[in-house]
């Protein structure tokens, strides 16, 4: 999996990738011939007492030596380079994949999961890359080229490389089949701690309130702790490598002092050709050792590796249909739910039953039931951030499976029973509906979503700076803001999903009375638990677990349909008088 997403996200970057196996390879044979020339000013120069041959061959290792340093400085500029860019292009990509993801994938993953794929995850196989620019192209070259200068210098002691090298490939090889599973544990348990620490940073409010401070703390150090010993077990191997690595190299280094030291004894060798055996071998052990070093991280990389593609591999269930079909503008704002039923994978029972009705540019059309009758999940289904499971759903006269979904959600304006803000500003939150919008423009929407006043009284007014998810304003500030965020955006279909649970009666009377001007060329899908927020609408569908038990308008469903009149009577003193 690794190999497969190295080759398809380093494509664009083969040039730079040789540009770095050039310098590399510029920089290793410099380093090779390093030592033959020491042994070469040892046994010419130094042991006849030619000056003149010293500094000349001094000279030439100088330049060479330089040589060397151009190499390494510009495999590094170039593998640098490689590797950012991959972690760039890695996480563009894996944010425009989790970018169509339905809420069914997003579930599957888990947001703590993905954030750490498209952060830590990425990360590591940014720096597998960047090492491997550096020692991938390296250690091979070193190795081999080391072993044949070796062998030029002192083939009588060749078969001490035959003993150390694999001695060496031998510990390196088991110490990182262990480091696999080991790894491969830490990623999980990164995201369990993950996941723990967002639940209490977005639940500290209701950790307080239960007085759960100890428990919470409790369970983030379980998680903690399972962590903890996944990386000391890694730890522990990692660290047992190197001593293990030096132990061999020091070993093999005393092997070629104690034997080519009998060789030069006897006359077989010089002490230059010693001297230059004993480097090209020290030359061929640290290749080895850097690509321990590499060997050492390809576990983790792996690892991660693994996890993106898995998400990038992932297609969305709410995909774009292969030829799609162009809405109709003359239908422009046109709703129809046919028979519609939906039901969550795996569930028992579906979540919705048999559901239809049409509504059209002009109307307003209410949907009210009890706690889990489906009302989100029908606008949710509009909107084709679900897909049904039986009948069909059409917006602008088509099946909204077979829209471009970018086409479709151009149309809509949806207010969540969540209303989000995302960082920035005022400002920056509203833009989000039309980019292009002008200053009056905003205004104006914040004048019918009844913020007007609250947004002029910040201190810097529309660039007043916004936390994440709006936890500086209240809930039915950011109500209202996500509602002129809609307005903004001028649809022909909105859809506020309980968009004015939040506000008091009064101003939702306001918000309402302003909004019917505003919206009159458009259709208004509302789902709402207040009954004073629907008594105009031009038809209310009354949902009860899942089925549509009463449909018409607020007098005719008092009259006839007894769901409703319960939740007409169970309001009745509590929020207003509802007016039969």
């Amino acid at each position: 999996m690794l190999i497969r997403l190295l080759r398809e996200h380093l494509a664009p970057y083969r040039s730079w990738l040789a540009a770095v196996v050039a310098f590399q390879a510029v920089g290793v044979l410099a380093s090779l011939f390093l030592p033959s020339l020491n042994a070469d000013i040892i046994d010419n120069g130094v042991t006849t007492g030619d000056t003149g041959y010293i500094v000349r061959t001094g000279g030439v290792m100088l330049a060479v030596s330089l040589l060397q340093v151009v190499g390494s400085v510009g495999a590094a500029w170039f593998g640098a380079r490689t590797a950012m860019s991959l972690g760039r292009d890695l996480r563009g990509a894996l944010f425009s994949r989790v970018g169509t993801f339905s809420a069914r994938e997003v579930g599957a993953f888990g947001a703590p999961s993905l954030i750490t794929r498209t952060t830590n995850d990425v990360q590591q196989v940014q720096m597998l890359v960047a090492m491997a620019c550096i020692i991938a192209v390296t250690s091979p070259l070193m190795m081999v080229g080391g072993v044949v200068m070796a062998l030029r210098e002192d083939a009588g002691l060749g078969w001490l490389l035959a003993v150390v090298v694999p001695a060496l490939f031998v510990c390196v090889g088991l110490v990182v089949s262990r480091l696999v599973p080991n790894f491969r544990r830490m990623q999980i348990r990164i995201d369990a701690v993950n996941r723990i620490l967002r639940e209490q940073i977005a639940g500290i409010r209701v950790v307080r309130a239960f007085v759960r401070e100890p428990y919470e703390t409790a369970r983030f150090g379980r998680a903690n702790d399972e962590l903890t010993d996944s990386a000391l077990r890694a730890g522990r191997w990692m660290a047992a490598l190197f001593p293990l690595v030096i132990w061999v190299v020091n070993l093999g280094s005393v092997a070629v002092i104690w034997f080519g030291g009998h060789r030069v004894a006897d006359g077989d060798a010089g002490v230059g050709s010693l001297t230059a055996f004993l480097a090209y071998l020290m030359l061929i052990l640290m290749s080895v050792m850097m690509a321990t070093f590499m060997l050492m991280q390809v576990p983790r990389a792996a690892v991660c590796a693994e996890r993106i593609a898995e998400v990038l591999d992932t297609r969305t269930s709410l995909g774009a249909p292969e030829h799609p079909e162009p809405l109709d503008p003359e239908r422009s704002g046109w709703v129809d739910l046919e028979q519609v039923g939906f039901a969550y994978p795996g569930a028992e029972v579906p979540v919705l039953h048999d559901v239809s009705f049409s509504a059209r540019p002009g109307q307003t059309v209410a949907v009210v039931g009890s706690t889990g009758s489906g009302k989100t999940t029908l606008v949710n289904l509009v909107a084709r951030l679900l897909d049904v499971t039986a009948g069909e759903v059409r917006v602008a006269g088509h099946d909204v499976r077979r829209v471009a979904p970018e086409e479709l959600w151009s149309q809509l304006g949806l207010v969540p029973q969540r209303a989000w803000l995302f960082s920035g500003t005022v400002r920056s939150n509203l833009l989000h509906g039309r980019p292009e919008a002008g200053e009056d423009d905003l205004w104006a929407a914040l004048e019918i979503a009844q913020a007007r006043d609250f947004v002029e009284a910040l201190p810097e007014g529309l660039d007043t700076a916004v936390s994440q998810g709006g936890t500086n304003f209240s809930g039915g500030q950011r109500q209202r803001l996500a509602i002129a965020r809609a307005l903004v955006r001028r649809p022909s279909l909105y859809l506020f999903d309980d968009a004015f649970s939040a506000l008091d009666v009064a101003t939702d009377a306001r918000l309402r009375a302003a909004l019917r001007p505003a919206t009159r060329d458009a259709t208004v899908l509302v789902v709402a638990q207040r009954v004073s927020t629907i008594l105009e609408a031009d038809l209310i569908v009354v949902l009860e677990d899942g089925r549509v038990v009463g449909r018409g308008t607020h007098a005719e469903l008092l009259a006839g349909c007894e769901p409703y009149q319960e939740i007409v009577a169970s309001q009745l003193g509590t929020d207003e008088e509802v007016p039969a």
